[in-house]
């Protein structure tokens, strides 16, 4: 019997987009203090790790945040097909820039397939909770004002399936947590300045072609605008997300089945 194609993740992503809004933020004055403080995140979580990583590998965007942060690295673009070599790193780092891949397990799956036994997969980006405010007002004047809704922010996932995702990818002991900025602006349009020289506006397929109300931007800015405290700034919320997991591998630590404890909930509360 034939077997069914299985069907292609949707293209949530127009990845010339993305490249080209990454290009122009690099030539003009970037703003790239998130994956700064990201990558700072990692290399704090990595001197927590008791090893020597000899063979990383890192995943990114923005290689020039990477240049000599992790000794021996090999950096590699965020392509939807990685350039990792089968069995050949024992540290994978997917930094700041899974949120924007059409198919993030099929990135895991990969990054694992690069991985030697019991090697290290550590990922950040940017989750469900990453501008809320914005995505809310601007939600809010657009169906308002024209009585639908346009793909203006991407989605993003909530930590409580990225967790899921890892365990389905096929990484032992996977964790996925949480960190969250809270960055102020003297309002809505630096924001949206901002998200550009990030290099993290709008690069969704389904984005409108053409340039935005100027209504719908205006209603959403005054609704956004009358947040501000007494500086007369609002807050952006970005939630960055930190997975890890590691390749499966021999004498590794394995979680308990269900219901081989040695001690029930009841006992260990009793006993706090």
């Amino acid at each position: 019997m034939d077997q069914i194609a299985k069907p292609s993740p949707p293209k949530i992503t127009d990845r010339p987009a993305l490249l080209r809004q990454r290009e122009r933020a690099s030539q003009r004055d970037p703003a790239l203090f998130l994956q700064e403080r990201a990558a700072c995140e990692v290399e704090e979580r990595l001197n927590e790790v008791n090893r020597t990583f000899k063979n990383p590998a890192i995943i990114t965007g923005w290689p020039n945040i990477w240049q000599n942060r992790i000794k021996n690295a090999e950096i590699f673009p965020d392509d939807e097909v990685l350039a990792l070599r089968p069995g050949s790193h024992d540290l994978v780092i997917h930094a700041l820039n899974l949120h924007w891949a059409c198919d993030p397990v099929g990135q895991m799956i990969q990054s694992l397939r690069g991985l030697r036994p019991d090697g290290m997969f550590i990922a950040t980006l940017f989750g469900g909770q990453t501008l809320a405010a914005l995505r809310s007002h601007l939600a809010s004047a657009e169906s308002a004002l024209t009585g639908g809704l346009s793909a203006r922010i991407l989605p993003m996932a909530e930590i409580r399936d990225l967790g899921a995702l890892l365990q389905r990818a096929g990484f032992a002991l996977p964790v996925a947590d949480a960190t969250p900025y809270k960055v102020t602006y003297q309002g809505t349009l630096a924001l949206m300045r901002d998200l550009r020289a990030m290099g993290e506006a709008n690069a969704q397929t389904a984005r409108p072609r053409h340039f935005s109300r100027r209504k719908v931007i205006e209603r959403a800015a005054t609704q956004y605008d009358a947040t501000a405290d007494e500086d007369g700034r609002i807050t952006a919320l970005f939630e960055v997300i930190t997975l890890t997991g590691w390749a499966p591998g021999p004498g590794q630590q394995q979680p308990l089945r269900p219901g081989t404890a040695l001690t029930s909930l009841e006992e260990a509360i009793g006993a706090a």
